[in-house]
């Protein structure tokens, strides 16, 4: 499949391997879980209550190939596509699903586009207008990495969020599994690996790690969803995520690279650079 690889200014280059997107992680989860095709699959085959970092980190590591891996990245997202294969079943209600039923599979790519304006509009600068549907023409190259059907990619930004809120309004459900999600991350700790200064804002004083994994990830949520999940979340809630968020966004920038990028990400740039200073050298010699 010929996907015209990420690189250097693009948006997904300058962010999908940020740190900071793990605030945003056990969110996209719930939501993506909120689907019963996905809640069934996820519940059936996933190591999410056995290993929740451990399932994370080769998440992570598989965005980052789409990204960052170049012509990787279109055989990381065939071998997702192998790997989901064989995962089927009836559900608790007798419903059958597929992890590559069309409508299921597209979902939880695109649902990860909300989660980065999200993120950024708690964690960071909040997207322009403009800057979202930059953002949402490389989000559709990523679904043609992961093989989503054309038909399910909404054509623009303003079709998306059209197809975002109906689906939050028509297909998401209080699935027992995005429920089981929150009730795992209250007894889940920082993330393994986590640089210190970002360690530092997960786990703010009298506030276990988990507990605030908990409460970052209910204050993300979009309203309508935490009302279909039956969480509660007050004005008081929202000005101390809010004092956090500007606190991450302050940090954020002033990282070294190697402390604001994950490996790959990071190992990527720095090989970019040195290529293009190469380029370069030879120009002019």
């Amino acid at each position: 499949m010929d996907v015209e690889p990420f690189g250097p200014g693009s948006m997904h280059w300058e962010s999908a391997g940020e740190y900071r997107n793990l605030l945003v992680a056990g969110s996209a989860l719930v939501i993506q879980t909120m689907h019963p095709a996905v809640g069934a699959a996820v519940a059936e085959h996933s190591t999410y209550q056995q290993d929740p970092w451990g399932r994370l980190s080769r998440t992570l590591s598989s965005i980052q190939k789409w990204v960052y891996g170049g012509a990787a990245g279109d055989a990381e997202g065939a071998r997702l596509r192998e790997l989901h294969k064989p995962i089927s079943g009836v559900d608790e209600q007798g419903r059958a699903y597929h992890a590559l039923n069309g409508e299921a599979w597209a979902w939880v790519h695109l649902s990860l586009f909300e989660r980065f304006v999200t993120l950024n509009r708690y964690f960071g600068t909040p997207y322009t207008r403009e800057q979202e549907r930059a953002l949402y023409e490389e989000a559709r190259r990523l679904g043609a990495i992961l093989r989503v059907p054309e038909r399910e990619m909404p054509e623009d930004l303003a079709a998306y969020w059209t197809y975002f809120e109906a689906m939050v309004a028509d297909r998401l459900e209080p699935h027992p599994t995005a429920l089981e999600v929150l009730a795992v991350m209250r007894g889940t700790p920082a993330p393994p690996g986590l640089p210190k200064p970002l360690r530092r804002v997960w786990t703010p004083v009298g506030v276990g790690s988990g507990g605030f994994n908990h409460f970052v990830t209910v204050g993300t949520l979009p309203p309508a969803v935490r009302k279909k999940l039956g969480l509660s979340w007050s004005a008081r809630d929202e000005r101390r995520l809010r004092q956090i968020g500007r606190a991450v966004a302050a940090l954020t920038p002033r990282l070294p690279e190697r402390l604001r990028y994950m490996p790959i990400a990071y190992h990527a740039r720095r090989t970019a650079r040195s290529r293009r200073g190469l380029e370069q050298a030879l120009r002019s010699a």
